[in-house]
């Protein structure tokens, strides 16, 4: 769910380390900015998403054909395969496998629901981590998609067990873009109910990131008790009611939670690469 509009000038502004590299910032802001939504993109689009002068934007795209990440097709530039090397070699140095897929994958196979790990990334969130079943949705979810935190199970689950300056700082920052007539977008209403979740230790969401879909997440806790990632079950209301899925799925949910926490103490920098 892409963006349209340019990223925030002042989005890249603020207390940076005096050996950051703006240079290197902006070509990864070229590179980000390819999405579902702007698969190919011209010199001057590219310029206006990222905010960037057209002049910079040009040397960025130029030094990211020569390395193989971007490609052209006549006047438009577009990502190529390469950049997939970037995931997969955190996937596979992070032994997401071992200690993500394996929990998720016994979720699937015991309910039928799609299960997936995310982390928050900004007012979004990030899947890390995803298996799924044969079931279709208008908005599908894999490695790598982004979804406001506010419409998600996932995220409102993450954001409630936030310490409480963190937590501030994110409502201030969301948009709480209505997805459906369910999506709550008011900032009162979004505090009670992080409130309630952080009491229960679980959030349901029925219908709020889209009509038809019913989904149940757990917070997954590293070192110091540190909220760091949530995983959840998601299927059709088709399939079983909001009340149903969650007396079925939440004991399957935290014992999988308690199996990834015991992994990540053993594999910390998975951990610490997961932490906010």
């Amino acid at each position: 769910m892409g963006s349209a509009g340019a990223e925030p000038a002042d989005k890249f502004s603020g207390g940076k380390d005096p050996e950051f590299l703006s240079t290197l910032e902006r070509g990864l802001r070229v590179l980000k900015a390819f999405d579902e939504d702007h698969p190919e993109m011209t010199l001057s689009e590219v310029a206006t998403k990222t905010a960037l002068p057209p002049a910079v934007a040009r040397r960025c795209l130029i030094t990211l054909v020569e390395l193989g990440y971007v490609g052209q097709h006549e006047r438009k530039f577009l990502l190529r395969p390469a950049v997939l090397t970037i995931g997969s070699a955190f996937l596979a140095s992070m032994q997401i496998e071992q200690v993500v897929l394996t929990p998720l994958q016994g979720l699937r196979d015991q309910t039928g629901d799609s299960a997936s790990l995310a982390v928050l990334s900004g007012t979004e969130i990030l899947y890390v981590a995803h298996v799924s079943t044969d079931r279709r949705f208008r908005v599908a979810a894999g490695v790598g998609t982004r979804f406001p935190f506010h419409a998600t199970s996932l995220g409102k689950a993450l954001a409630a067990h936030l310490p409480s300056d963190e937590r501030a700082a994110l409502l201030a920052g969301a948009p709480f873009q209505r997805f459906t007539e369910r999506t709550v977008t008011e900032l009162a209403a979004m505090e009670e109910r992080l409130n309630l979740i952080a009491s229960r230790g679980y959030d349901s969401a029925l219908d709020e990131l889209d009509y038809g879909i019913v989904s149940v997440a757990v917070p997954i806790f590293g070192r110091g008790g540190r909220v760091i990632a949530s995983i959840n079950c998601s299927t059709s209301t088709t399939r079983i009611s909001q009340d149903e899925l969650v007396r079925t799925r939440l004991p399957l949910l935290r014992g999988a939670a308690g199996e990834i926490e015991a992994s990540l103490r053993r594999w910390p920098a998975l951990e610490a690469s997961l932490r906010p």
